[in-house]
């Protein structure tokens, strides 16, 4: 009897629970994902769009002073492929989701472990890794809510949200520039002898990004020791006279320009024209 008391009790339980829907149907806040490379981290969002649809969205549809899920339906998640700084705050690499707590005058961002959250209902706060503080600002009307991340250096950017005629924003730093020297230092110490292009390019990425200056002047001498050629010439010249060492950029410039005359392949015009007119300026 007991047996089928539990059985009854087991297939009323199941009859109650709701089925799942096999329909795919449109969301009203459909769900979006933006991706940006900062050095070589790899930061993705993914989100759901709400709209304003006439709505008041701050301190009414989306309350003050309570934990927000950032957008629709499942929380908004903030995946990083390695360690950043947030607002100059450590932040593991790591999926996260992303909360917010709206102020009228501050906002606190949060990224919490549990990334598998349907909006904020079982948020807890124990599981946050970071906060950090920033200020809303005006903002030109967005119907959509929408989140862009915008590069503003070889290693860094800038991640806003915009909704309504609000924006937020926090910015993201890598330590792009030091894993990318660690690296060709690496490289450098396993180079084969006949390889004048590895050492040129670190020199030449250690240039534009004007980082470790000192030891693209090495790099580059290394480069024109295997190979002298008008291209590793150049960019000793450069990166002399980035250092302020314009006698020697003048004569390794002056070597540049006399080994395009044995160039079975000559430079484009612009870049030796372009190259002409710096040295001018040494």
């Amino acid at each position: 009897m007991r047996n089928r008391i539990l059985f009854i009790t087991a297939a009323m339980a199941l009859a109650a629970a709701p089925a799942l829907s096999q329909l795919n149907l449109p969301r009203p806040s459909p769900k979006a994902s933006v991706m940006q490379v900062l050095g070589t981290t790899e930061i993705v969002i993914t989100y759901s769009r709400p709209a304003v649809r006439g709505r008041v969205i701050w301190g009414d549809l989306v309350p003050y002073d309570k934990v927000w899920r950032t957008g629709a339906n499942e929380a908004t998640t903030f995946q990083v492929s390695a360690d950043v700084r947030v607002e100059g705050q450590k932040l593991p690499a790591g999926l996260y989701s992303l909360q917010t707590i709206p102020g009228k005058a501050e906002w606190t961002v949060i990224f919490n472990r549990n990334a598998k959250l349907w909006g904020a209902y079982d948020y807890k706060p124990e599981d946050d890794v970071l906060r950090v503080k920033v200020k809303p600002l005006p903002a030109e009307m967005h119907e959509w809510l929408t989140f862009v991340v915008t590069p503003t250096s070889s290693e860094s950017g800038l991640v806003t949200m915009g909704w309504e005629k609000l924006k937020l924003s926090f910015a993201v730093t890598t330590d792009a520039n030091a894993r990318a020297v660690a690296d060709i230092r690496e490289a450098m110490a396993k180079l084969k002898a006949d390889d004048w292009r590895t050492p040129y390019d670190a020199a030449t990425w250690a240039w534009d990004n004007k980082v470790a200056l000192a030891d693209a002047a090495g790099w580059v001498d290394q480069s024109i020791r295997v190979q002298e050629n008008f291209w590793n010439l150049r960019m000793k010249a450069l990166i002399a006279a980035e250092s302020g060492k314009k006698a020697d950029a003048k004569a390794a410039g002056e070597k540049a320009l006399a080994a395009v005359a044995g160039m079975s392949r000559k430079p484009p015009a612009d870049v030796i024209d372009d190259f002409r007119k710096a040295m001018r300026g040494w």
